[in-house]
C-alpha cells in the first residue's frame, strides 16, 4: 500500500483540485506505481477542448495530458498570490509600468507526438483562448480583456503585453483550463482538440470510451523528473450520485474531486470507518440561474427581479447544505476574498433582503406590473445530481410562492452546452466556477455574451462592460472592493441579468491508499 499523502498529492497536481494536499510526515516519502481510480461526476465531457469548455468533466477528464504556461502551487493551491511556473522557468517580473511580462519556457519538453514543445505552441494557445478565430468558443476570453497581444520573440520566450497594467492579470494567466497545444495541429484544424488528446503533461493517453471511462499511462518523457508517482489513471464517469458512492463504499474507486455532500459522507464513514479520510475546502464556484433575454417576458426587468426575490436563500441554505454540495449564501464575489460585499451589504441587494415575505410581496407586485402573474415557463437543467438536480428542485419550489408554474427539462451535459449556446431555453441553470481566486476576473461571466462567451443571456448592455473595464484598471483595494459592490448590485438586483443562488463547498472522501501499493 503506498501513502495517503502521496497519491493523494499527485491527484490534486494532475487534476487541478482546490483543496490543499496534506502535508507529508518527515519520516514519509510518496511511493511508486499503482493505478489511480476516481469518478466523474457526468455522463461525459461536450467535449475534449478544454479552451472550449467550461465544465470540470472535461478537466477531470483530459487535465492529466497537458501542461499549462503557470500555474496555483499544487502544494498549496488555496494560496493565489503565490503562482509557480509549469512550462516557462521562473516568474516574471512585469516591465512597462506593469504591461509586458516576458516568459522563458524549459528546454526539453515534447509533446507525447515526440515534437518540441516551444513559445510558438505557447503563444498560439493562448492566442486561441484570448483572440479565438471565427468559428472557435473560448470560455474565458473575458478574463483577458486587458491584453493586447502575445508573441513568440524566439523559441524560448513568450511576450504579453497589456492595454492597462491589472491585478487580474496573473491570476486569470493560471487558469488549469489553459492547456498548451501544439501549434501545427491548431494551425490544421482548430476543432481537432474537441475529441483528440495529445499535450505533454504527466500521462499519455491510453484509452476512451464515451460516457464509461478515460485512461492515462505515465508519461515517460514528462519534463519533470521523477513524476508522475503513478502507473496510470483510470476515471469513470458516472452522472448519479448513488453510483459514485457505491463504487468508493466497494473499493472500485478511490476517489471523487468534485466532491459530495455532508450525508453521503457520513454514509461512506460509516460503512467503511478509517478507510476513509474526509478533506473539506471552499470552493470558487457557485451556482446561478439565466434567464433568456431574448424570451418573453424574461426581457422585461420586472419578471426578472420576481424571479431573484422569491428565492429564500438565508432560510434554505442550512438546510440544502446537508444534501447538496452548498454551503454560503454570497453575491458574484467569491465570499473568502475581502473583496466580497459583507453581509448586512448583501442584505440590501434584491433576492437577499432578511424579510423574505416582504420580497415575495414586491415579486408579485412586479409580476402583476408586468402582467406576467401566473406565468408558466420551463426551466432547463443538467441531469447531474449535484448540485443541478437539487438547484432545480428548490428553486422550482420557491418560484411556486408567487404563484409561478415552472417544469424542468432535464438533459445530459452536452445537449445542456448546446442549448444554452443557441439560445434553446427560457430559464436555465448554470455553475460560474473558477479556479485561481481572482474576483475582479471572476465576474467577467456575468457580461454580455458579446464580451463572454460563456454567458447566455442573451442580451446587451454596454453600462456593465464600461463597469467592469474600471474594475479591471483600478489597482486600489479600497476602490476595487466598491467597484465590485456596485456591479454585484447592478448585475443582480437593478438588471437582474443574473440570480445568483449560493456557493459551493468541496467536500472529498477518499480511500486511505491506491490499488497496486
Amino acid at each position: 500500500m503506498g501513502t495517503r499523502s502521496g497519491w493523494w498529492a499527485a491527484g490534486l497536481c494532475i487534476l487541478g483540485a482546490t483543496a490543499a494536499a496534506p502535508a507529508l510526515a518527515d519520516d514519509e516519502a510518496p511511493k511508486r506505481g499503482g493505478i489511480l481510480t476516481y469518478m466523474i461526476p457526468a455522463d461525459a465531457p461536450p467535449s475534449l477542448d478544454a479552451h472550449r469548455e467550461e465544465t470540470y468533466a472535461t478537466i477531470h477528464s483530459a487535465a492529466p495530458f497537458y501542461s499549462t504556461l503557470i500555474r496555483a502551487d499544487p502544494y498549496n493551491p488555496g494560496k493565489t498570490d503565490d503562482l509557480v511556473c509549469d512550462v516557462c522557468t521562473t516568474m516574471p517580473t512585469p516591465t512597462d509600468d506593469g504591461k509586458t511580462y516576458t516568459f522563458k519556457i524549459r528546454d526539453g519538453i515534447k509533446f507525447t507526438d515526440g515534437s518540441p514543445l516551444t513559445a510558438d505552441d505557447v503563444a498560439a494557445s493562448w492566442n486561441e483562448i484570448i483572440f479565438p478565430p471565427q468559428g472557435v468558443v473560448s470560455a474565458r476570453q473575458s478574463n483577458f480583456v486587458m491584453v493586447d497581444s502575445v508573441t513568440a520573440a524566439d523559441p524560448s520566450t513568450v511576450v504579453f503585453r497589456l492595454k492597462f497594467a491589472t491585478d487580474a492579470f496573473l491570476p486569470a494567466l493560471a487558469d488549469p483550463y489553459a492547456w498548451i497545444y501544439e501549434k501545427k495541429i491548431i494551425d490544421k484544424d482548430p476543432h481537432w482538440y474537441e475529441k483528440n488528446i495529445m499535450g505533454s503533461g504527466p500521462f499519455k493517453f491510453a484509452a476512451y470510451e464515451t460516457g464509461q471511462s478515460i485512461k492515462g499511462e505515465r508519461n515517460p518523457d514528462y519534463f519533470r523528473k521523477g513524476l508522475p508517482y503513478l502507473d496510470g489513471f483510470t476515471g469513470i464517469y458516472a452522472d448519479k450520485q448513488a453510483v459514485r458512492v457505491e463504487a468508493i463504499r466497494s473499493d472500485r474507486a478511490a476517489i471523487e474531486f468534485r466532491g459530495l455532500p455532508p450525508t453521503a459522507v457520513d454514509e461512506l464513514k460509516s460503512a467503511v470507518g478509517d478507510q476513509i479520510t474526509v478533506q473539506t475546502s471552499d470552493w470558487n464556484c457557485g451556482g446561478m440561474i439565466t434567464p433568456n433575454h431574448t424570451k418573453k417576458p424574461f426581457d422585461d426587468v420586472r419578471v426578472r427581479r420576481a424571479l431573484t426575490l422569491a428565492i429564500d436563500r438565508w432560510g434554505s441554505a442550512p438546510q440544502l447544505a446537508k444534501i447538496a454540495i452548498v454551503h454560503t449564501v454570497g453575491g458574484v464575489t467569491y465570499p473568502g476574498s475581502p473583496l466580497a460585499p459583507r453581509k448586512e451589504e448583501l442584505q440590501q441587494i434584491a433576492g437577499y433582503w432578511p424579510d423574505i415575505e416582504k420580497s415575495r410581496a414586491e415579486a408579485r407586485r412586479l409580476l402583476k406590473e408586468a402582467g406576467a402573474e401566473g406565468l408558466s415557463f420551463e426551466l432547463l437543467n443538467r441531469n447531474v445530481d449535484q448540485p443541478y438536480k437539487y438547484y432545480g428542485i428548490w428553486v422550482v419550489d420557491q418560484w411556486s410562492k408567487i404563484g409561478l408554474h415552472v417544469t424542468q427539462k432535464v438533459v445530459p451535459t452536452g445537449p445542456w452546452f448546446e442549448a444554452m449556446r443557441s439560445g434553446s431555453f427560457d430559464v436555465t441553470t448554470e455553475g460560474n466556477c473558477q479556479n485561481v481566486v481572482n474576483p475582479l476576473a471572476d465576474v467577467g461571466k456575468y457580461l454580455p455574451h458579446s464580451v463572454s462567451s460563456s454567458n447566455y443571456g442573451n442580451f446587451d448592455d454596454p453600462k456593465e462592460v464600461e463597469m467592469y473595464d474600471r474594475q479591471l484598471r483600478e489597482l486600489d483595494k479600497a476602490k476595487q472592493r466598491a467597484d465590485l459592490l456596485e456591479f454585484t448590485k447592478y448585475v443582480l438586483d437593478e438588471q437582474a441579468h443574473e440570480i445568483f443562488l449560493l456557493w459551493w463547498q468541496r467536500v472529498v472522501p477518499y480511500r486511505s491508499y491506491v490499488k497496486g501499493w
